[in-house]
């Protein structure tokens, strides 16, 4: 029984992975460029769910829906001020502005939330566990709300993408950012919503994710944004699938190598992992190449 519990752990475990990472993928294939406040994006949306429910009172239903509104705007503004004055710069230029951004935001939740930890009240403690073979096996609420909304969130952005008017907006953005503009597509807004479904995803990763380790802090997001990266480029950077994929491999990995190999060796196998798949796949599992043409 033990080794289905580490099952169902590493698959929650990834389930959130695999959402932030969704986040990640779908920024990286529209505007070609590394989110890297994305997992500080999290932690807002974490400590606004908290503030909602400890402080305002307020159901946990309505403080996801909280979490995912101010993360939204959060998300606009940050493209908006950060990233749209540099379309036409540097890959360099961008990512010191995202490093910068990351750590204005870290800073400013430590300003104004405190430097110590918040006990995180999971927004399903009023749900009950579930109980197999004669106790022996439990699976929390926490774990199978996580593996649906995770498995939800993919059918809807990849049903979004493929269906909807600004779904194919974002895959000809994503193809050819010059060609979509001659064609009528208004970049800066497709790149835009890009980042406000990634920063919405993003809160209901934070709500998920501290449901199930409790601990909120500043740098809550920072280790889980490197993984769910790490998950997105293990998946293939650019794919939806990919990104489910890596995430929960990434979480079942994590978690089986905590439980049979060490716990503290468990992220530097991850990482290892990902190294090798790299070596043999370097466009990552569900990856395509691109050839370019000079």
């Amino acid at each position: 029984m033990s080794f289905l519990s580490y099952l169902i752990s590493g698959l929650s475990l990834g389930s959130v992975y695999a959402i932030i990472a969704l986040g990640y993928t779908m920024v990286y294939g529209t505007a070609k460029m590394l989110n890297i406040p994305h997992g500080d994006v999290i932690m807002v949306g974490a400590y606004i769910s908290f503030c909602a429910t400890a402080y305002w009172g307020l159901p946990a239903w309505v403080s996801v829906i909280a979490a995912m509104v101010v993360c939204t705007v959060l998300g606009i503004t940050i493209e908006g001020l950060a990233y749209k004055p540099l379309r036409s710069a540097t890959p360099l230029a961008v990512l010191i502005t995202a490093i910068g951004v990351s750590y204005f935001l870290q800073n400013a939740a430590l300003l104004i939330w405190g430097s110590a930890p918040k006990v995180f009240t999971s927004v399903f403690s009023s749900f009950e566990a579930i109980r197999l073979f004669n106790n022996q096996l439990t699976i929390s609420p926490e774990a199978i709300v996580t593996v649906v909304v995770c498995i939800l969130i993919m059918i809807g952005l990849t049903t979004f993408t493929s269906k909807t008017k600004m779904g194919k907006a974002m895959r000809a953005v994503s193809e050819d950012k010059g060609a979509a503009q001659l064609m009528g597509i208004n970049v800066n807004r497709t790149i835009s919503l890009t980042f406000a479904i990634g920063s919405a995803l993003a809160a209901i990763a934070g709500v998920l994710l501290c449901s199930a380790y409790p601990t909120l802090q500043p740098t809550t997001g920072s280790m889980p944004g490197i993984k769910a990266f790490t998950a997105a480029v293990f998946g293939g950077i650019g794919s939806i699938p990919g990104a489910m994929l890596g995430g929960i491999l990434l979480g079942l990995i994590e978690i089986l190598a905590k439980a049979y190999i060490s716990t503290q060796l468990s992220d530097a196998i991850v990482f290892a992992v990902l190294i090798i798949v790299l070596l043999v796949k370097p466009a990552g599992l569900l990856g395509k190449k691109i050839s370019e043409k000079v």
